[in-house]
């Protein structure tokens, strides 16, 4: 799958072209690849302020959102690489709390390119061998590094216990069935339970292995993984403990803390926040104090994640929605969200989804559904999601040709879609 990353720095944008030349072999697994690239230039990962490196189907990304916070509000200089990223390919790499430059990320993934381009290197295994670069170059105190996808075989697991402080893994779900489902000796059958086994690939040996709660087979991977490598376990329900009400309560062998409800909007970041605050209480690298948690749980902010779209030459003053969601799981939350709000839907997915993900569970809250192209992909035309459905030949449009009824729009369906009406309303995250 390509990116399609753009850029008006024309410096920037001949180096994207490069990247976008970039192809995998159908098949290529494992980290073999990574490592070659990472060794000609200088092993950075090794280099790295400490770590906290996060997995998981969905949340992962808040979850990182979360942790930045919380490390800055304490005063330290954080350095983040999440993915994809929504507008601007900038936002993948951002160091000591700013977007990577336009001048230094040219030169950057011109170096990194010309060192292994003959390695026939993936677009993500270029971005993460030039973010870990940068990381070991620029001063900082800390890094949270998201996983692009999977855990066990993701280029961002070349990191080790020399660097990492903690590892984590948010929720759980079925997605990127094409690449975490591929059939192999020696690994679990069970879908769900072969997902915990790939992301509970990033455990290491002495890390502390934060995680959530889960069911039966999926827990017991988890569990098998973190002994395997010798990485204490510390699992929701276990080792921490959370209740929500008009307050964020955690638990741990520590102690309690009353903390505010995250300002994210959705009731599932709370286990979001949680996570990010467990990962903090169970490492010994960076102390955080109860008021900066508190702080960063209020200040994290994270586009496209149930965000409220301001006033823009896209939304104009209507009440619209944008969340980049586009599996099961996303579309259980989104249900759950607006249960009990008629809405008008705006979706375009990617033609390797399930059209069905996140309609089916907004299905009681759909007045009007609307169907428009993610652009630079394939995706399901209005067809796809039933008879009630109308094609629009963009997001523009779709909304321009709504009914004033005051209603809710939501936004949904896909991160490249999510980017694009970004732009359009001139909400450029930075």
């Amino acid at each position: 799958m390509r990116d399609f990353a753009r850029s008006d720095s024309p410096a920037v944008q001949r180096q994207l072209d490069r990247l976008g030349r970039l192809s995998v072999p159908d098949g290529r697994l494992g980290l073999e690849t990574i490592r070659a690239l990472l060794d000609r230039i200088g092993n950075p990962q090794l280099r790295l302020p400490p770590v906290f490196h996060v997995a998981g189907t969905n949340g992962k990304g808040s979850t990182c959102a979360f942790l930045r916070a919380m490390l800055e509000a304490q005063g330290y200089r954080v350095h983040v690489t999440t993915s994809p990223h929504l507008v601007r390919y900038n936002e993948r790499i951002r160091l000591a709390g700013k977007l990577i430059e336009d001048a230094r990320l040219a030169e950057l993934l011109g170096e990194v390119l010309d060192s292994g381009e003959d390695l026939n290197p993936s677009f993500f295994e270029v971005t993460i061998a030039a973010a870990f670069t940068e990381f070991a170059r620029v001063p900082a105190d800390a890094c949270v590094v998201e996983v692009g996808l999977g855990g066990r075989f993701d280029a961002t697991n070349v990191l080790g216990p020399e660097v990492l402080a903690a590892c984590g893994i948010a929720a759980l779900g079925i997605d990127h069935e094409r690449f975490l489902l591929v059939p192999e000796a020696g690994v679990p059958a069970e879908p769900l339970a072969r997902i915990a086994f790939e992301k509970a690939g990033i455990a290491k040996p002495g890390t502390p292995l934060v995680c959530l709660s889960y069911p039966g087979e999926v827990r017991g991977e988890v569990m098998a993984a973190a002994a395997r490598v010798g990485a204490p376990l510390a699992m929701h329900g276990e080792e921490w403990d959370t209740e929500v009400a008009e307050a964020l309560r955690y638990r741990d062998e520590r102690g309690e803390l009353v903390l505010p409800l995250p300002a994210l909007p959705g009731a599932h970041q709370a286990q979001n926040a949680a996570l990010a605050v467990a990962l903090l209480r169970h490492q010994d690298k960076l102390p955080v104090s109860r008021a900066a948690i508190a702080q960063g749980l209020t200040q994290a902010r994270w586009p496209a994640r149930l965000q409220r779209l301001a006033d823009g030459p896209l939304a104009g003053a209507r009440e619209v929605w944008l969340d980049g969601g586009h599996n099961p799981d996303a579309g259980r939350m989104l249900g759950e969200h607006f249960a009990g709000r008629r809405l008008h839907l705006v979706i375009g997915m990617l033609d390797a989804k399930d059209p069905a993900a996140l309609t089916e569970p907004l299905a009681p809250n759909i007045v009007s559904l609307s169907v428009v192209p993610v652009p630079g992909h394939e995706w399901h035309p209005a067809a796809a999601f039933g008879a009630r459905a109308a094609g629009k030949p963009d997001v523009a449009t779709a909304l321009a040709d709504l009914p004033a009824d005051g209603l809710p729009v939501l936004i949904a369906g896909s991160l490249y879609l999510a980017g694009e009406v970004l732009r359009l309303n001139a909400e450029l995250p930075d």
